[in-house]
């Protein structure tokens, strides 16, 4: 559990250190940014929560999850959900199409709102994505339950190259910004 918490802050911080540098973000108010970075990053973890409390409530793992979670054992239930998170292949937001359709958003969050808030929250929130795909990549050698609600199988080539595109996608962003 520490190490993926870990992992993503770390991520983050590199991430949003370098878009500060690039915008020359150095005033106080910019750290609102930073912030929404910090939502983002928290929020693709609740799609672990929709699915043990409302997709399959009455598997083992849910079951268990939960009565951890009821007991006041938090950290416990975290921790049993991200041990167990490769058997969760029914996720919303660990998809292939969300992640597309969350991009447009995204986009749509950049250019418009003018909202720091909201900049970082979106961008975040990408990142996780795009280091949950990489995490299962190079610690499972596939991701595809990402894809499993579509009918496509990517050969190990083109998994890198969809990773490849989605970093490229993500610093793409932080140019519109």
């Amino acid at each position: 559990m520490k190490k993926e918490v870990a992992t993503h802050f770390i991520f983050l911080a590199a991430l949003f250190l370098l878009v500060t540098i690039l915008k020359g973000w150095f005033d106080v108010r910019f750290i609102i940014f930073w912030l929404g970075g910090i939502i983002g990053t928290i929020l693709p973890d609740i799609d672990h929560l929709i699915y043990v409390y409302f997709v399959k409530p009455d598997a083992a793992d849910s079951q268990r999850a939960v009565n951890l979670i009821r007991g006041r054992s938090f950290f416990k239930g975290w921790k049993y959900l991200t041990e167990t998170r490769t058997t969760r292949t029914d996720l919303i937001f660990h998809t292939a199409h969300f992640q597309i359709l969350f991009v447009l958003f995204a986009i749509v969050v950049i250019t418009s709102s003018g909202s720091l808030l909201g900049a970082g929250l979106v961008l975040a929130f990408l990142l996780h994505l795009l280091v949950d795909q990489a995490i299962d990549f190079f610690e499972g050698g596939n991701f595809s339950a990402w894809f499993s609600k579509l009918p496509i199988e990517l050969d190990e080539e083109q998994r890198k190259w969809y990773l490849g595109v989605n970093l490229v996608v993500l610093l793409v962003i932080i140019l519109l910004m």
